[in-house]
């Protein structure tokens, strides 16, 4: 069998929404989570192996539009990627579809990764401008799964390296405070079904023709979110839960749509105990929730009977 080289998921700390609105993000990998592109020997593989060939072979006509485009910013091999698909070629992944941390993303990142022509390096060749143009690349490359597509997710997967979203035109690689075996965790909690992007990114841009709604968005959230950020990047963590508290009732406050009905009291009962706090985990809907402890032995205790995965200790 041969395979391609593995790429990890992402989780996006801070910024959901927010970066819709040119507010700051933090977008870290997460290591556990990953997918390569494989061609199975003989064409035997499995029914997961078949519905991933299947979806490539809708995508790659996708991908040949692009490639007509004198705008579009790469050129790929799509003779050798049309072989490869006849072949069987499948992605192989464990990144759960639709929980908000980079399904798409990875296979994005994997497609460019081995059939764009002179592609940008991630190891070699990264730098502001580089990111920028990947950036662009991969937002017109995964817009056929979400509607449209910022492009961070892949960009995310294909780098592997924490970023710093300022704008939408400002984004670089930022180094994070060591993980350390502490008290407090960042983790993610199970909604148990997952979510689709495209319908929750509709309802935020039907929320935004309210004025009420863009005000709250550009007095509290993008202050609360940047907040978080800078307080986080500097391993701030007791300013960071000051903010965090401010944010996650914003969120609950203003975005209860995206967040699964049946987690709305656990939410709030985070807020009134002070044991944890919630955050979507991209668009929401569904997929994972983001939690934020400062004791997690505390937050294990009062999430009973929910799956956690904890994705950084401090």
């Amino acid at each position: 069998m041969k395979k391609g080289p593995l790429f990890y998921a992402k989780v996006l700390l801070f910024g959901e929404y927010g970066i819709i609105r040119d507010s700051m993000g933090l977008s870290v990998p997460y290591n556990f989570y990953q997918g390569a592109l494989k061609i199975p020997v003989a064409n035997k593989s499995d029914s997961e192996a078949k519905d991933s060939n299947i979806h490539l072979q809708n995508y790659v006509s996708y991908l040949e539009n692009l490639n007509s485009n004198k705008n579009f910013k790469v050129e790929f091999d799509i003779n050798s990627l049309k072989a490869d698909i006849n072949s069987g070629l499948y992605f192989d992944s464990s990144i759960p579809q639709g929980y908000g941390v980079g399904s798409s993303g990875a296979l994005v990142a994997s497609l460019y990764d081995k059939y764009a022509i002179d592609k940008i390096d991630a190891k070699s060749n990264v730098n502001k401008e580089s990111i920028q143009s990947l950036k662009l690349i991969f937002g017109e490359m995964e817009s056929h799964f979400h509607g449209k597509s910022s492009g961070i997710d892949p960009l995310i997967c294909y780098l592997n390296i924490p970023l710093l979203i300022k704008s939408n035109t400002d984004i670089d690689t930022i180094g994070i405070p060591d993980m350390i075996s502490g008290k407090g965790a960042v983790f993610l909690l199970d909604s148990g079904n997952p979510g689709e992007t495209e319908p929750m990114v509709n309802i935020f841009m039907e929320k935004c023709k309210n004025e009420g709604f863009r005000t709250m968005l550009k007095d509290q959230f993008v202050k609360y979110n940047d907040a978080c950020i800078d307080s986080f990047v500097k391993g701030e963590f007791s300013n960071l839960f000051k903010d965090l508290k401010s944010l996650s009732s914003l969120v609950l406050d203003n975005f209860k749509p995206m967040i699964p009905t049946s987690f709305h009291s656990l939410w709030k009962n985070g807020l009134d105990t002070e044991d944890y706090y919630m955050k979507l985990c991209g668009s929401g809907g569904g997929g994972y929730i983001l939690g934020f402890a400062e004791d997690f032995q505390k937050a294990e205790k009062a999430l009973q009977g929910h799956k956690l995965e904890v994705i950084y200790r401090f």
